[in-house]
């Protein structure tokens, strides 16, 4: 009788502690759910934040490490989706959802229509190289201060740059002469519908069109065009590879995309936050030009590994086509005013 009464105890203080441990494993888990579900608490604030490029783009994978960022800064109380490929619309569709504040913020193309003075920092001929790069296009710089004020004055706040890379000219024919500007090339490109990619590519010798930017593949397979104009290399090598033949790296110009934001969407930030993204994108910028001439290298590869012709050339060899390009400067001011050619001369070209 004393054997089962000492072994009955025994089995009462078994599960009594093992009630008591399911009992604590079961505040323990509940605790850790708690603290799981506040710190991946619902957002406070979702940002979209539309591309153009395609998702393994460069550009694509720097938007992503910005919309990371700002995640971790706010603690996740700002959210950044990102939408790359042009899923939102194209460029100039974009900018006017911005200025109405139904699309937060993008990485893309700064569109013309709104104002013609946009073109600013798309004019050809002024920067050859990363030397020029990495001396104009800082927040300090006069460039950063004119388009965001140009930006501004539409309902749209520009917070910095994604340098993507030079540009050259794609064909599907070769070209006649390429360095020379005086030289027909005896071919139609496409160029983007903006007045100074037009005059640069006709002073270079090309006959131009314009067509929207998601046909432009579809065009150059087809033979409606012969060429592209206005793309850096990594956007050609990763949008029409697949159809171009020739690629000339004449660094005419550079690719500059622009993260912005909506002003209406900016205003509603706290001053807080509104650093947080300032900074972000800030260092961003400083990254895709670090990035950028180590990414031409590697996508004029991966053009040769698709079997196109590349041809690179030293800079003294394009200096004519500079020239050329230079020289459309005063064709510029009718519709980006005489006053701001002028300062852009003073501010850019002779520092």
């Amino acid at each position: 009788m004393l054997f089962l009464w000492s072994r009955q105890k025994e089995m009462i203080f078994v599960k009594r502690n093992t009630r008591n441990r399911f009992v604590i494993c079961l505040l323990v888990l509940s605790f850790s759910v708690f603290f799981a579900a506040s710190s991946f608490a619902a957002p406070e604030v979702t940002l979209k934040l539309a591309g153009q490029s395609p998702s393994d783009h460069p550009a694509t994978l720097l938007m992503q490490e910005v919309a990371d960022e700002i995640g971790q800064k706010t603690n996740g109380r700002i959210e950044v989706r990102v939408y790359p490929a042009s899923q939102l619309g194209d460029y100039e569709l974009v900018y006017e959802e911005m200025i109405r504040g139904t699309i937060e913020m993008a990485c893309t193309s700064v569109p013309s229509q709104f104002d013609p003075r946009l073109e600013l920092v798309y004019i050809n001929g002024y920067v050859q190289g990363y030397d020029d790069v990495k001396r104009l296009f800082t927040k300090d710089g006069w460039i950063f201060k004119k388009m965001d004020e140009l930006n501004q004055n539409l309902g749209v706040r520009l917070l910095g740059f994604y340098i993507e890379g030079m540009i050259g000219t794609g064909t599907t024919k070769p070209a006649k002469e390429p360095l020379d500007p005086t030289v027909d090339k005896g071919l139609l490109i496409r160029v983007p519908n903006m007045d100074v990619y037009k005059l640069a590519a006709e002073a270079m010798g090309y006959r131009t069109v314009t067509i929207p930017y998601s046909d432009v593949y579809q065009s150059l397979q087809t033979g409606v065009v012969d060429g592209v104009n206005g793309y850096p290399v990594a956007a050609a090598a990763t949008i029409l590879g697949d159809v171009l033949k020739y690629w000339y790296m004449t660094n005419y110009s550079v690719e500059v995309l622009n993260f912005m934001i909506s002003e209406q969407v900016w205003q509603k930030l706290s001053p807080e936050d509104q650093k947080i993204l300032q900074e972000t994108i800030e260092a961003a910028t400083l990254r895709s030009i670090e990035l950028a001439e180590k990414n031409d290298e590697e996508f004029m590869q991966m053009m040769r590994d698709k079997g196109v012709e590349v041809y690179t050339y030293e800079p003294r060899e394009l200096q004519a086509l500079a020239e050329a390009c230079r020289s459309t400067w005063t064709k510029l001011e009718g519709k980006m005013t005489k006053e701001l050619i002028e300062e852009f001369r003073k501010e850019v070209v002779q520092q």
